[in-house]
């Protein structure tokens, strides 16, 4: 009898790690496509003006690279902290912390003009990493799940922000649930004349390299690293664990903080209930396609802010419904967590006895 079964590999080809990004996101544009079918498209049409719109005139490139900035922060975050086992699914709160945080104070008059980018930088660093810190402490105090801490947080800044938005937060002269107006010294400068392209981006594309660097390349980064490969071992070779495990949460809280922070600072220039349509989550998409590397973060984000940016073009065009951007979004994270399976195994085929 012939069976089907999975065998551990003894090693795993360079070739192969290369490229399970790109098949998984193959794997995912052929399962969409049965999707394009039914919309009465033609899916060869459909996915060119998905993509080559992004990329079809400076305006719509300086959005694709607008778009993958957030991207490319939360990326990072997720990157940072699955490497230490910390499950965080609540960059999408962390990123709220952020923007809250650097709102508060980009509308404060009592400050400086040349202290309020540094200013925001800083508070939405710190507000992600508090944030972040949260879950940490309870996983590593009292063992409470971090899946469910981080998620389930970012429900309670999510409606907590709404309820100071309708509240003592709501723009006076506007009247609409959103906070006022950050200063105009506190704005991003611009990076390109006549563009949305502002100092975050400038900020993501040096983030990426650094981060890469301390993971690479620091004692901390090595603890980071070591604890996520085998905790106990690196409890045995005298890490503390749960220092580690704090530092990862909150570095990667900062990241997505930061990712908050452009969004005010750089586009927005307030609070509003639809600041992030699901930034954070996207990153966790993105640092698996990634597969926890940092440098990888940057071509998955612009990829996935692509999709972003030709979404809208593909409808007008095609007739596609948008909602295929994110259909594309989750399918990846998919076929990516199956890539993933083949990382490790290959299937074989045996002989039975019957």
């Amino acid at each position: 009898m012939i069976a089907l079964r999975l065998e551990r590999r003894d090693y795993t080809p360079v070739w192969l790690n290369l490229m399970l990004p790109f098949l998984a996101i193959l794997a995912a544009l052929v399962l969409c496509s049965g999707l394009i079918v039914m919309a009465g498209a033609n899916v060869f049409s459909a996915y060119t003006e998905l993509f080559l719109s992004a990329l079809s005139s400076r305006f719509n490139l300086v959005e694709t690279l607008v778009k993958a900035t957030p991207l490319i922060f939360t990326g990072l975050a997720v990157t940072v902290a699955f490497r230490a086992k910390f499950w965080n699914i609540g960059a999408e709160g962390q990123l709220l912390a952020g923007a809250m945080a650097a709102a508060f104070i980009g509308a404060r008059q009592i400050m400086p003009a040349w202290g309020l980018v540094p200013g925001m930088i800083i508070a939405g660093g710190l507000a992600g990493a508090f944030w972040a810190a949260i879950p940490a402490f309870l996983k590593t105090r009292f063992k409470v799940d971090d899946v469910v801490t981080t998620l389930l947080l970012n429900f309670i800044i999510f409606y907590g922000m709404m309820a100071l938005l309708d509240g003592p937060w709501k723009d006076p002269l506007s009247g609409y649930p959103d906070s006022p107006d950050i200063r105009m010294e506190a704005e991003f400068p611009i990076l390109l004349k006549a563009t949305r392209l502002h100092l975050g981006v400038l900020l993501a594309a040096l983030a990426t390299p650094l981060v890469w660097v301390l993971m690479r390349h620091t004692t901390l980064g090595f603890a980071i690293n070591a604890v996520g490969e085998n905790a106990k071992a690196a409890h045995y070779a005298g890490l503390n664990i749960t220092g580690v495990m704090m530092a990862a949460a909150l570095f990667s809280g900062a990241l997505a903080g930061l990712a908050g922070v452009g969004e005010v600072a750089g586009l927005h220039f307030q609070v509003m209930a639809g600041l992030s349509p699901g930034y954070g989550y996207t990153g966790i998409v993105i640092a698996m396609l990634a597969r926890l590397n940092p440098l990888g973060v940057i071509p998955a984000a612009v990829f996935f802010a692509m999709i972003i940016t030709g979404a809208e073009a593909m409808s007008r065009a095609t007739g596609v419904p948008v909602f295929l951007a994110d259909v594309i979004q989750g399918t990846a994270l998919i076929t990516m967590l199956i890539a993933l399976l083949f990382n490790q195994y290959r299937l074989r085929w045996t002989q039975r006895s019957a």
